[in-house]
């Protein structure tokens, strides 16, 4: 086997940091880019760019459309994505679970994860009340604004909650919580309840009920919500049924991935 020097060990490394900042800048906002647009958003040279995303192109990792110019995320990602999803325990026992839901409910469904500061979606199905132009799947989302993050970080010491977000948050609507007291607040209130809600807390017009799912020792490692237009929710006729039916099918995750709650008796 052929020894690498340094210089070579540094230079592939480099090379693989640079095209991976290429693919970081296709986002939610920027599905597409132009050489131009690559160059402004990472900082490299154009005729490094170029060359990078040439390879890319050729590798699958980015796909180049002729008649506009414009770059964009290539099947070898997608390929790569879904091995990743297909691994998670999670996603596996939430699959058909949370498909079946959203298809009776007519309501949206979804698992996710925490990913330090942010909540990572893992499962999404929209149902016939609650129709979505694209995917959740793969984005993120902010903890404070909405119920998932509310579920994933109910048990979490206040040290490292406070660690974990600081003591003020982004304001997306005249809803959301702004504070580490306020979320302090919500957050005791969905520990003694079981589940975390959402009113247009996130986004206007919008309501979502979530549920911690545990692992095999207890702790919360996702949740589960259930999520829709106001009108659809009726949060104020129908909170406390969609709010068991959360909890019932989270703990059903939750028991297919080795979690049995205990009950203690009380005294006689």
């Amino acid at each position: 086997m052929p020894r690498v020097t340094a210089r070579e060990s540094a230079g592939g490394t480099q090379s693989v940091e640079r095209a991976l900042s290429l693919l970081s800048a296709f986002n939610e906002e920027h599905p597409e880019r132009r050489i131009s647009e690559l160059v402004t958003a990472t900082g490299l040279g154009q005729s490094t760019v170029s060359r990078l995303v040439g390879a890319l192109v050729n590798l699958g990792y980015l796909t180049h459309h002729g008649r506009s110019g414009l770059y964009g995320i290539g099947p070898r990602v997608i390929t790569l994505a879904g091995i990743g999803l297909n691994q998670s325990p999670v996603h596996q026992q939430s699959r058909q679970l949370a498909q079946n839901l959203a298809s009776s409910l007519g309501l949206g469904v979804n698992v996710a994860e925490r990913h330090d500061a942010s909540l990572f979606y893992l499962c999404h199905f929209e149902g016939a009340n609650a129709p979505r132009p694209s995917t959740l799947i793969g984005r993120g989302g902010p903890l404070h604004a909405t119920a998932m993050g509310k579920a994933l970080t109910s048990e979490l010491p206040p040290d490292e909650l406070r660690s974990l977000l600081g003591d003020q948050y982004a304001r997306y609507t005249p809803h959301t919580l702004t504070s580490f007291d306020e979320l302090s607040g919500a957050l005791q209130e969905v520990r003694s309840r079981g589940y975390a809600t959402e009113l247009e807390e996130l986004a206007f017009g919008r309501a979502c009920v979530a549920a911690p799912i545990r692992d095999r020792s207890g702790q919360i490692i996702a949740a589960l919500s259930v999520s829709g237009p106001l009108s659809a929710m009726n949060l104020p006729a129908r909170q406390d049924e969609l709010a068991m039916i959360a909890i019932e099918h989270a703990d059903q995750i939750s028991s297919n991935l080795g979690y049995h709650a205990t009950v203690t008796a009380l005294p006689h």
